[in-house]
């Protein structure tokens, strides 16, 4: 039975921006049951607007008689720091004024939320993790995670995340954060400050998370007669109305400047000496039409990772083939999980 659990921090907890957190709480959930080893231990990391109930949303490769069963692993998923469904957020009652966060919660990093998720995992007492994975921004935790603590992390699954987060995916959400502004309710300190602006945003990151292609299979006007009320048009109010019942713009607009902060090379020498740091072995999974996080940004994984092995996902869907092609993950995750463990001298791969 999959369970939900809250662990909290009391301590103060320093973040990477110098400010600090007065403790802090990550609503987790588990899943099967730990083996007498304890190394049958499967840590997820959601992506952006994902949950901790890894069912709902990558059924495909969670669940029975799947590739991660909670009859054979032990599969821990928390709500990424900074997050709206249950872990310490912009919406949390701040202990030392008693009110919530809103406007000023602080910056958290990718390297902030592993932190916590450390934490967590030393709480759990899991010395190893067996399989670590994560997609898109959850892919930047799992490897920053990678990175930061090599020895805790046995293999590494990265899908459709990358190194360093690029100019053009930081502008996509510099405008999101834009459309928010422009909300007259974004400076009111309540909880649903900046909802039309939220709308709006995820409208337009959509444009990011599908391609030119899906949108023509998906939302291509089928009465050519139409002069008005296109499906592409209400397709786009839709969503953006759908993630405004369960999200929040604050959570938003935080979760957006994690990303662009995203950069593993940060204060290690530089981004090639800190992806040589990961010793686990490591599968890299792209999508041949992801505009948002290129192919180009997981060949660069697969060249400076030493235990490294790329696949290629083939998707009209755009960057959300990551959750969207199940089959072919699982095919690819379970055949790379098949393989027996070993260490490999790095030499970069020319691609």
């Amino acid at each position: 039975m999959l369970k939900g659990r809250v662990f909290e921090y009391k301590e103060p907890f320093e973040l990477e921006s110098g400010r600090h957190l007065p403790g802090f709480q990550l609503f987790y959930t588990t899943w099967g049951t730990l083996n007498e080893s304890r190394d049958n231990v499967i840590w997820v990391c959601h992506a952006f607007s994902g949950n901790t109930f890894v069912k709902d949303w990558w059924g495909g490769l969670f669940g029975e008689g799947k590739t991660f069963d909670p009859a054979k692993h032990f599969i821990v998923c928390a709500n990424s720091l900074g997050g709206c469904y249950g872990s310490t957020g912009p919406l949390s009652v701040n202990p030392e004024t008693g009110r919530p966060y809103y406007h000023q919660f602080p910056a958290v990093t990718n390297r902030d939320v592993v932190k916590a998720f450390h934490l967590l995992r030393e709480h759990l007492e899991l010395d190893t993790i067996q399989v670590l994975v994560g997609g898109s921004l959850g892919g930047q935790q799992a490897l920053e995670w990678a990175i930061e603590y090599p020895e805790v992390i046995q293999r590494l699954v990265l899908v459709a995340s990358n190194a360093v987060q690029s100019p053009y995916a930081i502008a996509l959400n510099e405008t999101q954060r834009m459309a928010i502004e422009q909300d007259v309710t974004w400076q009111l300190n309540t909880d649903g400050a900046g909802a039309q602006g939220l709308q709006t945003a995820r409208a337009v990151a959509m444009l990011s998370y599908r391609s030119h292609q899906a949108y023509h299979l998906g939302q291509r006007e089928q009465n050519p007669k139409s002069l008005d009320r296109y499906r592409a048009a209400a397709y786009q109010r839709y969503q953006g109305e759908k993630l405004a019942q369960r999200f929040n713009a604050f959570t938003y607009w935080h979760l957006t400047k994690m990303l662009d902060s995203h950069n593993v090379g940060r204060g290690r020498g530089s981004v090639e000496e800190a992806l040589s740091q990961v010793q686990a072995q490591t599968l890299v999974l792209g999508v041949d039409s992801d505009g948002l996080f290129p192919l180009k940004e997981q060949k660069f994984l697969a060249r400076y990772i030493p235990n490294a092995t790329l696949q290629i996902i083939q998707s009209d869907q755009g960057h959300d083939g990551f959750l969207l092609e199940t089959d072919q993950l699982e095919k690819s995750i379970t055949s790379f999980l098949e393989q027996k463990p070993q260490r490999k001298t790095w030499i970069p791969t020319v691609f």
